[in-house]
């Protein structure tokens, strides 16, 4: 009889958990589900917010979120999952980080939280409770981890800076 892995429930549990709260967050964006916009409202905010084209970045950050959320709920290309849904977090700290840290000031806090939570699960793995333990880690590959963090980080990297740019030949604020 097999003992229950309490690293591998654990694991379950943060996958479960981060993934259902990206995947909520994507959708908002995508669908307009829970309260959201939408996409044509998200990609508006997005323009208004310096990324632009503000369709392709309000779809790149919905799928970031509601996509890399549910291979992380599944345990499925776990690295590839953790990366997505950290480079789309990348750009929602850049938004929120001229408030400061905290939350309640509208800080970065709870974007950064999950960025690094969904960094930490790809770095990880899933644990023996997913598909990616079920079909003997193929898309879970150490190569695939290194593809995956330094394709995102040069992405959510290139997209800030193009932000940035943005916002300051505009005469606006910048992170």
């Amino acid at each position: 009889m097999t003992c229950i892995n309490r690293r591998d429930l654990a694991l379950l549990a943060l996958r479960a958990g981060t993934g259902a709260v990206l995947m909520a967050h994507g959708t908002q964006k995508l669908f307009g589900w829970f309260g959201g916009g939408g996409l044509d409202r998200t990609a508006a905010a997005m323009e208004h917010m310096g990324f632009t084209p503000g369709r392709r970045s309000a779809l790149a950050a919905g799928l970031g979120e509601t996509g890399g959320g549910a291979l992380l709920v599944l345990g499925l290309a776990t690295p590839a999952a953790g990366a997505a849904a950290a480079g789309a977090m990348a750009g929602a700290v850049s938004v929120h980080a001229p408030a400061g840290f905290f939350a309640q000031e509208g800080g970065f806090e709870y974007p950064a939280f999950l960025g690094f939570t969904a960094a930490a699960i790809g770095l990880a793995g899933a644990g023996r409770y997913s598909l990616d333990h079920a079909t003997g880690h193929t898309f879970d590959q150490r190569w695939m981890l290194l593809l995956a963090f330094t394709a995102s980080a040069a992405g959510a990297a290139a997209v800030v800076a193009r932000r940035a740019r943005g916002l300051q030949d505009a005469g606006g604020e910048t992170a």
